[in-house]
C-alpha cells in the first residue's frame, strides 16, 4: 500500500508484522508446559510403603490410589469407594488379563486398604499389585 507524503513523495507503509516475539513467547510457553507437566502427573501425595522387592512398572496402568486422609482416587480423579466397581467395568475391557496398582499411604488402616480391595474385586478384577519403594539398604541393620 502506498501513500504520498507532505512533500509529494510516495511512500509504501511497513505491513511486515514480526513474528519474532511471537516465537519467543510460544518457545517459552512450550518450555514451561514441557517442564510443568511431569509434576502435573503425580499430584496425589501417597507415601507408599518400602520393601526389599520392587518390580518396575513398565507400561501404563489403572491406578487406585488411598491417601493419608483416607480418601480415594481412580488415576488422579477422585472417587466414591462404592464407584470404583462400575468404574473400573466402564475403564477396563478385559478384567481377567488386566492388572491395575494400588497405592496406599502406608498410615492407612488396613480396613480402608481391604474395603477398596473388596471393591475392586467386585469388579472382576483379580490382578491387583501393591505399589512400593524401594527399602534403601542403608537404613536395614542385619543381626
Amino acid at each position: 500500500m502506498a501513500f504520498t507524503n507532505q512533500h509529494g513523495r510516495t511512500q509504501s507503509s511497513l505491513s511486515d508484522i514480526n513474528i519474532t516475539p511471537l516465537v519467543d513467547v510460544v518457545l517459552v510457553l512450550l518450555v514451561m508446559f514441557m517442564v510443568t507437566a511431569p509434576i502435573l502427573q503425580s499430584g496425589i501425595d501417597v507415601a507408599v510403603p518400602k520393601t526389599k522387592t520392587v518390580k518396575e512398572i513398565t507400561e501404563e496402568r489403572v491406578v487406585i490410589s488411598i491417601d493419608k486422609q483416607q480418601r480415594v482416587f481412580l488415576g488422579n480423579d477422585p472417587i466414591n469407594i462404592n464407584e470404583i466397581p462400575q468404574k473400573l467395568r466402564e475403564k477396563i475391557r478385559d478384567p481377567q488379563g488386566q492388572a491395575i496398582f494400588l497405592r496406599a499411604d502406608e498410615n492407612v488402616p488396613f480396613g480402608a486398604f481391604a474395603t477398596v480391595m473388596d471393591a475392586v474385586k467386585q469388579s472382576g478384577i483379580t490382578n491387583v499389585s501393591i505399589v512400593t519403594q524401594p527399602l534403601n539398604e542403608k537404613n536395614v541393620r542385619t543381626r
